[in-house]
């Protein structure tokens, strides 16, 4: 099986409230210098998802690819470091700020540079945007059938069966190969490298494309018109209760609940 596993590169999540910033005029998140990025945790979850398929199909090639502007090499080099055969790494100024639209036009163009392949496998959303449109997107741009949101992949006579997440539950669903799969956060957390790996990882070089590798027109736009990108204000109020006794208290909250239609 040749599985392509799609990775995304993103500003840590965890950076203190106070060190993010955004530009309002060139609409863009700063990331503060000190705070490197980090891979996009529901990539990682499609990672665990190649990882697994990999280990009950003999044989299997996994093939990570990750499209962007300033990609950061050593970071998803633990692609390797886990088990992938290969990283393409698409890194070109002209895929800075890219929308889903976009984005999936410029990702049809690298997988299919890649070659054959069985299944694609992207994270459900992506952690920085939340949009979870990227993936059915691409699916489009190459015209393949899809299951979003899925929680367990298994390959048997030659298809896909798959466990997709609803509300109620799961449906089990079969699709036809190749396929697109987008992984949601149930497949499991990603495992961790062993250090032989890791030392080996760090012998291998990535493949790096640009723009112009893999066809895509220079100063190609997306779809979606960015108007406004901001941090909301919050506007906190504090107003103490009156009262001698903890009793009064009581009284005077719920009188003032009451007051402001609240209960």
């Amino acid at each position: 099986m040749d599985i392509i596993v799609l990775v995304k590169q993103i500003p840590d999540p965890e950076i203190p409230p106070a060190g993010f910033k955004i530009d309002p005029v060139a609409k863009k998140v700063v990331p503060p210098a000190n705070v490197a990025p980090v891979i996009d945790p529901y990539s990682e979850h499609a990672l665990e998802a190649a990882l697994k398929l990999k280990d009950v199909n003999p044989g299997s090639r996994i093939k990570a690819v990750s499209l962007g502007s300033g990609l950061n090499k050593d970071l998803i080099k633990k692609t390797l470091a886990l088990g992938a055969d290969e990283l393409i790494l698409v890194d070109d100024p002209q895929f800075t700020d890219m929308d889903c639209a976009g984005l999936a036009a410029a990702l049809s163009l690298a997988v299919r540079k890649t070659g054959s392949f069985d299944i694609i496998l992207t994270g459900r959303q992506a952690s920085d945007w939340d949009n979870g449109q990227a993936g059915l997107l691409l699916a489009g741009e190459l015209d393949l059938p899809v299951v979003s949101r899925v929680r367990k992949i298994e390959l048997t006579g030659g298809k896909l069966r798959v466990e997709k997440v609803t509300t109620a539950g799961y449906d089990v669903i079969e699709s036809p190969l190749p396929a697109l799969v987008t992984v949601s956060s149930e497949i499991g957390k990603l495992r961790l490298p062993n250090i032989k790996n890791v030392l080996a990882a760090k012998k291998k070089e990535p493949l790096y494309w640009k723009a112009a590798d893999i066809g895509a027109a220079t100063g190609a736009a997306g779809r979606v018109k960015l108007l406004r990108l901001y941090q909301p204000a919050r506007d906190s109020k504090c107003e103490a209760i009156p009262g001698d006794t903890p009793e009064e208290q009581g009284v005077n909250l719920a009188l003032k609940l009451r007051e402001l239609k609240l209960v």
